[in-house]
Order: structure tokens, then sequence, then C-alpha cells
């Protein structure tokens, strides 16, 4: 059975960070764009970020931008364990939500925000509180 699972995510303060995983079974990552999406109360979707695994391009919506990341240090993403993570600094109020992985064909930025096409497999999302 092929799935995504992600985790990670919790309670914070104002200004601590996260990381959240993202780990496939059943498939393997490397053919795949993986996006991370959040929806908070109320609101529609945003696509968060994005990263290509064929090329390792990465993609950030604009206005996070420098705070959000997908790690590109000695494991852009864990080959062995078949994860994407995604990195959180200084993290605001505003950015409390549900965070969704998504494996797809590929992704851009429209708009501003990270745009999938050829979505495939979801995450069932790993919730981000963010207060004082």
């Amino acid at each position: 059975q092929k799935q995504l699972v992600d985790s990670g995510g919790g309670l914070v303060q104002p200004g601590e960070s996260l990381r959240l995983s993202c780990i496939a079974s059943g498939f393997t990552l490397d053919y795949y764009a993986i996006g991370w999406f959040r929806q908070a109360p109320g609101k529609e979707r945003e696509g968060v970020s994005c990263i290509i695994n064929t090329d390792g391009s990465t993609y950030y919506a604009d206005s996070l931008r420098g705070r959000f990341t997908i790690p590109r240090d000695n494991a852009p993403r864990d080959n062995a364990k078949n994860t994407v993570y995604l990195q959180m600094n200084d993290l605001k109020s505003e950015d409390t939500a549900v965070y969704s992985c998504v494996a797809a064909d590929s992704c851009a930025i429209v708009g501003g925000w990270v745009k999938t096409y050829g979505t495939e497999y979801w995450g069932k999302g790993t919730p981000v509180t963010v207060s004082s």
C-alpha cells in the first residue's frame, strides 16, 4: 500500500522552530515532487514549499521564504528513510495550521504560492500550533 505519513507538528511558542517529516511507504520518493501544504481553520489550503527530487529544485511560498526550508545540507532528503523534511524557523501565530505533504509529478510557484501538478498521494496532516 502506497502512503505518506507526515509528522512532527506540535505546540510551540512564537519564534521557535519545528521540523516536519514526510515518510513514504510502498513507493520511493526519488521520482516525485514532494510538496508541503497547510490549511488553517476557515482558510483555504496554501502551498508552502516543494522539492523536485529528480533535480533537487526547491520552491517556497514568497511570504515564507527564509523561514521555511527543505533541508539541503547533508540530507536534502533521507534516502535510506525515504523521507522529506520541512524545517520551520521563527514560527508565528499565523503559521498555525494543519500541515500535509503530498507526492506529485511536479510543482511550481503560482501567484506566490506552491502549486503541485499530477498530485497522487497525500499525508493525513500534522497540526502545528504557534501560541504563547
